[in-house]
């Protein structure tokens, strides 16, 4: 059985938040446990996804940010929930999820996944040091001296990048590694980006991101952070939708749509050193080995979608049918056999 999320908003605080569904101010609100109203904040979020009929959330209660996200794109509802599952699996930090029953005001919105915030509150949990985070907000994250829509030379190159934990000198520091990687070359490269890149959960992190097949991935749906004792900059997942064969709208796009090597600056740099390639590979080969595997992965599948079946049977706001919900785990299980035979494939070229 889910757990039931009961949002209460008033009359004229709903009316405010649907005034214009691409602001982003919150307004007040309640969610209800066991009979107790309790007071949140709550506002629309999302990119395209906020001019659907089914909407996603974020809530502030206390101290505490959650995502409630519609997943309205997908038509398994567990893409997002798996990926991170998966990348926990392979050592990268990730967000807790957990699919629930949303209600707003008495009425049933169906199946959503609420999804831990990448926020202080996610690195006090798992004891990481942060000194600062940012959001890849869009593919102008990319690493890229020029803006990929102008094909410009970027006037910031933090365009792309929102600053969520840290203060101005660490808008610099991350602006002078993106700098410092377009300007070094050979082995000063190399000995800069070890001394500011925590390479191998870079490495894990470009794995995931290989294995899902999340195209978008690599210039934006991430976060960024500095690890305080450390100084070197790690990767966080974030927004995998769009992946295990489907694309952010939910279009199958087959099992080859991303390379190997990923497709930001970043880890083109990387790549042009043979002992990372080496490494890389190395990584690759033993999460095919040991995590990238149906006998690892369809217990998962499996579980996710046997918790929220009863429910989307129920649930007539949703984009895709039922009889399509209940052929996922079989699409899931048949991107996982064609990625792995085409990661193998490529291996043998890196």
């Amino acid at each position: 059985m889910l757990p039931t999320r009961h949002i209460v908003i008033a009359d004229q605080q709903l009316a405010a938040l649907n005034e214009d569904v691409w602001r982003d101010q919150f307004v007040n609100a309640f969610i209800i446990n066991k009979g107790i109203k309790i007071p949140i904040k709550v506002r629309y979020r999302g990119g395209h996804t906020r001019e659907y009929p089914k909407k996603s959330y974020e809530i502030i209660k206390g101290d505490k940010t959650y995502h409630l996200n519609a997943e309205y794109d997908d038509p398994s509802l567990i893409r997002n929930a798996l990926s991170f599952r998966f990348f926990q699996r392979i050592g990268v930090a990730s967000p807790q999820t957990k699919h629930c029953h949303l209600k707003l005001n008495g009425r049933s919105l169906g199946v959503y996944l609420e999804i831990e915030a990448v926020d202080k509150n996610f690195f006090r949990r798992r004891k990481i040091n942060a000194q600062s985070l940012f959001y890849a907000a869009n593919n102008d994250a990319n690493f890229e001296l020029i803006n990929p829509d102008t094909k410009k030379r970027k006037q910031s190159l933090l365009e792309g990048y929102q600053l969520v934990l840290g203060q101005s000198k660490d808008k610099r520091e991350l602006q002078s590694f993106i700098s410092q990687i377009h300007i070094r070359t050979k082995k000063p490269l190399y000995q800069f980006m070890q001394s500011q890149l925590d390479i191998d959960n870079y490495l894990r992190w470009l794995a995931g991101a290989v294995c899902t097949g999340n195209f978008d991935g690599f210039d934006q749906n991430y976060a960024i952070y500095r690890h305080k004792s450390s100084k070197l900059f790690r990767i966080i997942p974030w927004d995998y939708e769009g992946t295990w064969g489907r694309n952010c709208y939910g279009k199958a796009c087959g099992s080859d749509l991303v390379r190997i090597k990923g497709y930001n600056r970043l880890t083109s740099k990387l790549m042009a050193f043979k002992s990372v390639r080496q490494r890389y590979k190395q990584l690759l080969t033993s999460i095919l080995r040991t995590s990238f595997t149906l006998k690892q992965l369809n217990p998962v599948i499996d579980q996710m979608h046997q918790s929220i079946v009863s429910y989307v049977q129920h649930d007539s706001d949703r984009k895709w049918s039922y009889s399509e919900f209940n052929n996922e785990p079989k699409f899931i299980r048949e991107y996982v056999k064609e990625r792995r035979e085409i990661i193998l494939h490529e291996l043998t070229k890196l």
